[in-house]
This record gives C-alpha cells, sequence and structure tokens, in this order.
C-alpha cells in the first residue's frame, strides 16, 4: 500500500483556530457604512387571498428607506427544475404557508423595519387549507396551486423485475405503514446576508451552502449575466441542505432593496423564523411490501411513499428520486416497484436534509426486514448477510458499485461484545430494560444532478513556495476545506501549513455544482489533485531540465524535489518555486483541475443509472436503556463500522459520522415539529427537543477500508450514511428492549407508555 505524507493523517482543521478564537467572520458578523436593515412581514395565515396592501403608514415612518411587496418582482418564480419554478421571492395573490413573506421593510436599523412591518396593513381572504398530504390527494380538498389537480406536486414512479412474480415466489409477504416525522436541519447559524448593488453589479455576503445556486437565482431574477454577480462566502455555521442550499425572500429583497436605494441591505433571520417558516425534512408516509423465502432471501419489494411537500416544489422532484432510486441498495432486489408522491399543502416546505431521501424508505425497508426476520426465526445480522450486495454489482435500475463493505461491517458488529448482550425481543421482567439494535444502510456520495456536475479549483504557485488554493467548493462545517488543503499538500510534497485555501467568492473561485450529497471530498476533492498535479508537472519540467534528466523522475517529498536514485540531485521547494518564477522572462505556475462523473447517461425519470460517483455502506449496533414505567429511552452506546473508502482525514471522518449519527437519534427519538392547521407549536429550540450534550452516546467507529477507484486516494461518503443507519437501528433496540415494534418516528416516551399499556391488555 501507498504511504502518504499528509493522507491518512489525524490533522486538526485549518479553520480550528479563527473558529475558536472568534476571528472567523458570518454572514451575520458584516456591517457597512450606511447599511440598511430588512424585515418580513409574514402572512397571520396558512392559506388566504390577498385582497389589497397598505404600505403608506409603514413608508412615512421615518428612517423607512423602502417598502416592497410581491409585484415588485414582476412575476419571477424559482425553483429547482424550469417546469416547477413555483416559487415567489414575497407571495403575490395569495398566501399558502404560515408566516410566508408578504411584504418587506428597508430601515436605517433593525428596530425600525421591525416597527414599520406592524404599519402595514393587509386585508386576506381567509381560504380553507389542507395540511394532510393523504387528505390533500382526494377529490374536491382545496387546491394549493390552481395549476395542478389534486395537489400533485411531483410524482417518480419505478418499476424493475415482475414484483407479483417475486411475491408469490415468497413464502412470507408483509406490508406495513411507515411515517417519518417533520425534522429540521438543526443549525445554529440563521440565514443571514449583506447585499450591495453599485456600477458593478450585484454583490452579496450570504450563508449559503451552495453559493452558486443563489449566484444563479439573482442573475436571472435581475435578468443579469453571471459576470455582474458576485456571491462573496462567510464562513458557514453549517447546513445540512434545506435552506442553505436554496435561496430566501431575504436574498431577493435585500438585492432589490440596494438597487432602489444605492445602498447595502442586510437580513438576519431569528431562530423563530427559522423554526416557523425555513426548509425542513419532508414528513414521509411509507407503505412497504415485502416478499421473504423460509431461509430469508428477499424475493421482492414494493414501496409506495406520500411526502408531504408543503407550499411550493423547491427541490422536491430529487428528493422523490433518490426515495426509489438507492432503495435499490444495499440488499440484492431482484423484483422491485416503487411509486412516490410528493403533494401540495399548506404546511412549510419540504426539502432536503442529511441523508436526502433515502432516511425515509430505508428507515421503513430495514424495519420490515427485521420484523420478517423475527417472523421467521432468523437472526437480524444474517439475514443481512444472506442478502447484502458485494462489489462489483450493478442493480436492476444500474446503480454501479465497484467498492463494498457492508458485509465486512455487518460481520464486525457480530463479533461485538455488545451484540451478545441482545435480549432478541424478550425483555426481562423489571422497570429498567436494555436493548441492542442493529442496521445496515448505504447512501450516495459524489451526488449528481441535472446540468452542471463538475468542480473546478486553481492551485497557484507563489515564488516563495507557499500554494494559494482557489474552489468553489464550500465547507459549511463539514471541514472539507481541511481535507481539499491535504490533498494539494499531498500531491506537492508539502505541509498544509505551506497551502491557503481561499473561501468562496464567484468572481474568481471556479464554478462548483454545490455542496451537497457527500460530493465535496470526492469531487472538489479530485479536481484539487488534477490542479495540483498540474502545477507538479510543471515544476517538474523545470527541475528536468536543470538536472538534464526526465520529468517522471521528479519525486516531490518533505518540501523537497530530488531525483529518483540521485540523492544528490535535490533541492528546497522554495528554491525550485524560484527557479521556475524567476528563470528567463520569468513563469506564472498556474495548475487547472476540474473533476467530472456522469459520462452515461441518467435517466432521472426512471431511475435508471447512478446519483452518484460511489456508494458508501455503513453498519451500526446502538444500545439503548428503556424505562418501561415512563417510557423514557437512553441511548448509551453507538457502533458504527462505516465504509467511506479510505478515511483521509480520521479526525474529520469520526466527527462527520458522530455527528450524523446524533442527527439520526434526533429524528427517531426526540424531533418533531407539532403541527395544528399549518402552524408550527414548537417554534423553539425549548420545545422542539433537539438531542443534548448530555442525550449523546459513546461513539465508537471502526472504517472499513475498501479504496473505491472513483475518489481521491480512495475516499467515498463520509457522514450522510450514519444519519441514515441511525434510526432504524435505534428503532430496533428499543424493539430489543420492549418487544414492541415502532414504525412511525419518533418514539417518544408517551408512544412507549401507550404501546405497553396495549400490549399488556
Amino acid at each position: 500500500m501507498e504511504e502518504y505524507s499528509v493522507i491518512g493523517k489525524r490533522i486538526p482543521r485549518v479553520d480550528g483556530r479563527v473558529k475558536v478564537t472568534g476571528e472567523a467572520r458570518y454572514a451575520a458578523d458584516y456591517s457597512m457604512p450606511g447599511m440598511l436593515w430588512c424585515k418580513m412581514l409574514r402572512s397571520p395565515y396558512p392559506h388566504a387571498r390577498i385582497v389589497s396592501i397598505d404600505t403608506s403608514r409603514a413608508e412615512k415612518l421615518p428612517g423607512v428607506k423602502g417598502v416592497l411587496t410581491g409585484k415588485d418582482f414582476n412575476g419571477w418564480t424559482w425553483g429547482w427544475m424550469p417546469k416547477t419554478r413555483d416559487e415567489p421571492p414575497l407571495a403575490v395573490d395569495k398566501v399558502r404557508y404560515l408566516a410566508e413573506a408578504v411584504a418587506a421593510v428597508a430601515a436605517i436599523d433593525e428596530d425600525t423595519a421591525e416597527e414599520a412591518t406592524e404599519l402595514i396593513k393587509v386585508e386576506y381572504e381567509e381560504l380553507p387549507g389542507v395540511f394532510d398530504p393523504e387528505e390533500a390527494m382526494k377529490e374536491g380538498a382545496p387546491r394549493v396551486h390552481d395549476y395542478v389537480k389534486n395537489n400533485l406536486s411531483w410524482d417518480f414512479h419505478m418499476d424493475f423485475g415482475d414484483v407479483d412474480k417475486g411475491f408469490g415466489e415468497a413464502d412470507l409477504v408483509r406490508e406495513d405503514r411507515f411515517e417519518t416525522g417533520r425534522v429540521i436541519t438543526g443549525y445554529l447559524e440563521p440565514p443571514a446576508a449583506v447585499a450591495l448593488w453599485d456600477s458593478g453589479g450585484i454583490t452579496i455576503w450570504a450563508a449559503k451552502q451552495s453559493p452558486y445556486f443563489v449566484y444563479r437565482h439573482l442573475a436571472a431574477c435581475f435578468n443579469l449575466p453571471l459576470n455582474k454577480v458576485r456571491i462573496i462566502q462567510p464562513f458557514i455555521g453549517a447546513g445540512f441542505g434545506g435552506t442553505k442550499n436554496d435561496s430566501l425572500a431575504g436574498d431577493f429583497c435585500s438585492v432589490l432593496f440596494s438597487k432602489r436605494t444605492g445602498r447595502p441591505v442586510k437580513f438576519v433571520y431569528n431562530m423563530h423564523e427559522v423554526l416557523m417558516t425555513c426548509r425542513r425534512r419532508h414528513n414521509m408516509i411509507i407503505h412497504n411490501k415485502m416478499g421473504m423465502k423460509k431461509d430469508g432471501i428477499i424475493t421482492a419489494m414494493q414501496s409506495k411513499v406520500i411526502a408531504d411537500g408543503g407550499a411550493y416544489t423547491a427541490i422536491g422532484p430529487l428528493t422523490m428520486y433518490l426515495t426509489g432510486s438507492i432503495s435499490t441498495l444495499p440488499y440484492k432486489l431482484p423484483h422491485f416497484r416503487h411509486d412516490a408522491y410528493r403533494i401540495f399543502t399548506n404546511n412549510p416546505i419540504g426539502a432536503a436534509m442529511r441523508g436526502h431521501g433515502v432516511t425515509h424508505t430505508r428507515f421503513a425497508a430495514e424495519i420490515q426486514m427485521e420484523m420478517m426476520a423475527e417472523e421467521l426465526g432468523i437472526d437480524p445480522i444474517e439475514v443481512r448477510l444472506k442478502n447484502a450486495i458485494t462489489a462489483p454489482y450493478e442493480t436492476i435500475n444500474k446503480v454501479t458499485v465497484h467498492t463494498c463493505g457492508l458485509k465486512e461491517g455487518l460481520k464486525t458488529l457480530s463479533e461485538n461484545p455488545k451484540w451478545k448482550k441482545r435480549s432478541g425481543g424478550s425483555p426481562p421482567e423489571g422497570p429498567l430494560s436494555h436493548g441492542v439494535g442493529i442496521s445496515g444502510t448505504a447512501y450516495l456520495g459524489g451526488a449528481r444532478q441535472r446540468g452542471h456536475q463538475s468542480c473546478g479549483a486553481v492551485v497557484r504557485l507563489c515564488e516563495d513556495g507557499t500554494i494559494d488554493y482557489l474552489t468553489g467548493a464550500t465547507d459549511c462545517g463539514q471541514g472539507s476545506d481541511t481535507v481539499l488543503v491535504q490533498i494539494v499538500a499531498e500531491e506537492l510534497g508539502l505541509g498544509v501549513e505551506d497551502v491557503d485555501i481561499k473561501r468562496v467568492d464567484t468572481a474568481v473561485t471556479p464554478c462548483d455544482a454545490g455542496s451537497y450529497g457527500s460530493r465535496v471530498t470526492v469531487l472538489a476533492g479530485g479536481a484539487a489533485r488534477n490542479a495540483a498535479r498540474d502545477v507538479k508537472r510543471q515544476l517538474a519540467e523545470v527541475a528536468a531540465r536543470n538536472w538534464e534528466v526526465d520529468p517522471g523522475d521528479i519525486i516531490f517529498k518533505d518540501q523537497r524535489v530530488y531525483v529518483k536514485g540521485e540523492p544528490e540531485k535535490a533541492m528546497p521547494f522554495r528554491k525550485l518555486a524560484q527557479v521556475a518564477c524567476y528563470a528567463g522572462s520569468g513563469a506564472v505556475i498556474i495548475g487547472r483541475g476540474y473533476s467530472q462523473y456522469g459520462i452515461e447517461e441518467l435517466d432521472f425519470d426512471k431511475g435508471i443509472g447512478n446519483a452518484g460517483t460511489s456508494y458508501s455502506f455503513t453498519s451500526q449496533l446502538t444500545e439503548v436503556d428503556v424505562d418501561l414505567e415512563t417510557g423514557f429511552v437512553k441511548c448509551t452506546d453507538m457502533v458504527i463500522a462505516h465504509d467511506c473508502g479510505r478515511p483521509l482525514n480520521p479526525i474529520n471522518v469520526e466527527a462527520q459520522n458522530q455527528g450524523g449519527a446524533i442527527q439520526g437519534m434526533g429524528q427517531a427519538m426526540y424531533e418533531r415539529f407539532a403541527m395544528d392547521l399549518g402552524k408550527t407549536l414548537n417554534a423553539n429550540l425549548a420545545d422542539y427537543k433537539m438531542p443534548l450534550s448530555t442525550d449523546v452516546p459513546n461513539i465508537e467507529l471502526i472504517d472499513i477500508i475498501t479504496d473505491d477507484p472513483n475518489g481521491p486516494y480512495g475516499a467515498k461518503e463520509a457522514s450522510e450514511g450514519s444519519t441514515v443507519s441511525s434510526p432504524p437501528s435505534v428503532v430496533s433496540a428499543i424493539h430489543d428492549a420492549t418487544g414492541i415494534w415502532f414504525k412511525e418516528q419518533p418514539v417518544t416516551p408517551e408512544k412507549i407508555v401507550m404501546a405497553l399499556k396495549k400490549k399488556r391488555e
């Protein structure tokens, strides 16, 4: 195995010092002379017609510099796909969810802007709303959008093999209804931006994990060429998809205010706005049907998904695609049928979140598979091993797996002493019961999308031998900047201290498709490696001429350059940089690289082909203690055997898997939006019930090394996989402790107490 100097080492994060000292500047930290504040007026109704808006009182308030309504955007709307662009910056004729932005104010300070919003008078005609996706599908239900029938936002279908034949071959067929909850992404930094429109066009400092999304949206909204739109990215206080992967009313309003006033304009959403209005994980109802032979072999699976999409389409079509296209992993499925329906409701918008689209259907399939194994008397790890794929493998919908560590991970967990403590669903008598659960799941990395997919990188050599590295990829807290710096340093034989990464600035950094779907390390990392190799090639040619040897014999290592087999021909890297930059008329050494995947056609409509460059596999063991009197669950331990290809920075991989697992645990045990007629009743962090630090279990991570050929140095996805594996593993453990299967998330103490009571009756 090749020895690396930087790759695979436990190197601290390159942004760690500026973050812990408070030097890092986030979007809300930016302030400029003459800056105005933007605030939103939000609807008190989930569904209503806007009869009139009177802004005159607000406009007369001292300190107010402008007021906007939906009509100021001339009918412009945005969305993920051309035919689903249905969301306006501000509501125009109707409001479709509670607290949708109806008007905006720009004023000299935040308090004045807030006061002015209260002076705007809006006359509404309240309309019947629809808040349950199954009810919304029925004939005669209130229409959220007039252009669609039965509130169907998007549907997606897959049909491979012959599921009826597969069910006919089964000894056991089971059908179950599962439901996942509405979950917020949970970042601590709310959306914020400062926008400036001047003679050069738009410049906006925005908290975006995929800044090139809003870059295109602003260009389209204001009819500008892309070179007149500049997104400068501050540090990002986490994203996890959803809101920070999309545009906001605040983005468009602050830009338009700046255009009209000639002054910089800032907005910061408060946490109440985030929890009331921002994008959240879709709530999904999954009807799953599975066939299995007596020996545990799965013969067929059929799933029907009904997703609460909320008021607008957003990125919902991709969510529906992922619910099915990745369901053919990680177990062999000879026959598979999938029908997914995203439904408009008068609830806040459902969108992407870590583990996008896969957490729902994988939870249903994992739990149902284990229920059937229990019914047939088969060990839950054994049934997974019987059905697990091995690489190389192509699924029935032509998903290509080059490396797979699922079986190795499951076997590793089966040998763990913790697994021996499992009760098998027959808990002992007493008030406190211990349970052990298992899961084996898959997720994609290097996600693809329609249209632009590539990642670019530029590596510039400075004359003192240091490196400037430019990337369009965003580190939104996952530590990708550190890994990208490691890659550049490794290729050039330098230390991470010799490489400086520049934050995203769309006027300078290469275009990038975005930070989502675990694509940064795989694709941006590939681009970084190629750009660094371009610099190395140019420098090797300079050194080869100097020593009159072949460029292929030049070695870069430990901040030195030397000739293979001739150690006397050597010089410091810094010296070679000076030779290259000063020789003759001087040279500008710039390396360019890109990483692009997906030459083969991806059939989005049928779910055929690879949605990513590679696929990670996560086996997870979870231990819980359940108080059988109160229903309280304490998750005590997790063991995660994760196939991430090769960990390029083990510290990062550990932290990301821990964070992903806790997000999944929160979804399984605590988190849900309590809703009543479209209103979020627990729009604060005290009542929403995210896991606290005291709720975090001991987490042991075991790296399953598979060295994937499509990732730099063998790397694959290393965080979203544990978000997918956690919910079924936790629910499996709760079943082991209580003897009851729970099919609806979250599994709260109330649900446990009621189920135990019913079981005793």
